[in-house]
């Protein structure tokens, strides 16, 4: 079943209410409008429901999951201002035609355990959760209801870059390159130091391979952080990077938790040429399928984690 586990589509009910809104997130026309970005001309096609079907179909997938782009800033709206906005995604993520899945999203000013719980009932494969939510043991703490709802009923959480921070003088692609990098940085070395702990059973998914933080684990060891674990109940998704990077987090985290992600439409998807068809069906569907169904990863044989290594 091969799986794209990283998309973005706008349903129309959502964009009408883009559009009928005075301050960011607000769209005119299809220009979008962030208070951390610059203005973003929309391609339509990008958000039309039967092109984007067709276009999964190109990619050969059997499963493309859908969120709320955290960049747009919705969940940390005001409640009153999210509400809708939450639920025409909802809504309008959930009647789209197969191969598309969802995962759920939530207001964070005023988090609904309930809510999480209801959308996760009605077929969303998980949570997504801004990184700019959990950059740190607090962020972790404050989530703990969402995710214990997660945990209760064995779903994942994809930990997706939230908005940027307005930057004066940058060029356009500053935002991906630097905050967006930034938050999944802190937010996965959260996880670890905090968060693990708290939750010894979620199966988490950290988009754009964690911005790399694993790569750092050669550092962390020197800064007395340990040689650390890997953990198989936590994954990468590769939208936005290519051979190289994704070769380089295989060779430090392994293959059994790295997931095919293209963060369509602002990427395109990517088949890294990682030399064998084993690693093509491990990233496109067997990962997938363990982080969305949980199950063991094939190296080791017996339990969750392994020691990880450096020279």
């Amino acid at each position: 079943m091969p799986t794209d586990v990283h998309q973005h589509i706008w349903p129309p009910a959502l964009v009408e209410l883009l559009r009928s809104r005075t301050a960011p997130p607000r769209l005119d026309g299809w220009t979008l409008h962030l208070a951390g970005e610059p203005p973003y001309r929309v391609d339509p096609d990008d958000h039309d429901i039967a092109a984007r079907t067709r276009r999964a179909t190109d990619d050969g997938l059997d499963l493309a999951l859908v969120s709320l782009s955290s960049p747009l800033g919705i969940e940390y709206l005001p409640p009153a201002e999210a509400a809708p906005l939450l639920a025409a995604f909802h809504d309008g993520a959930l009647a789209l035609p197969a191969p598309f899945g969802v995962w759920a999203a939530c207001s964070l000013p005023a988090p609904d355990p309930d809510g999480v719980e209801r959308e996760l009932r009605r077929g969303c494969v998980g949570l997504q959760l801004p990184a700019t939510a959990l950059l740190d043991a607090e962020g972790w703490a404050r989530r703990a209801p969402l995710l214990d709802v997660l945990t209760r009923h064995d779903k994942p959480l994809l930990v997706h870059p939230g908005a940027a921070p307005p930057a004066g003088g940058t060029p356009p692609w500053w935002p991906a390159l630097v905050p967006y990098v930034q938050q999944l940085h802190a937010s996965w070395f959260a996880f670890r130091a905090f968060g693990r702990a708290r939750h010894p059973r979620l199966r988490v998914c950290f988009a754009a391979l964690a911005g790399l933080a694993p790569l750092h684990g050669e550092r962390l060891a020197v800064r007395g952080g340990g040689r650390g674990a890997i953990d198989f109940d936590v994954f990468y998704d590769t939208s936005s990077y290519g051979t190289r990077a994704v070769d380089a987090l295989v060779r430090d985290v392994g293959i059994d938790v790295v997931v095919s992600g293209s963060d369509r439409p602002y990427a395109p998807l990517v088949i890294p040429d990682l030399g064998a068809d084993a690693a093509v069906h491990a990233l496109r569907t067997a990962n997938p399928a363990r982080l969305l169904h949980g199950g063991t990863a094939t190296v080791p044989p017996a339990g969750r984690s392994r020691e990880r290594s450096h020279p």
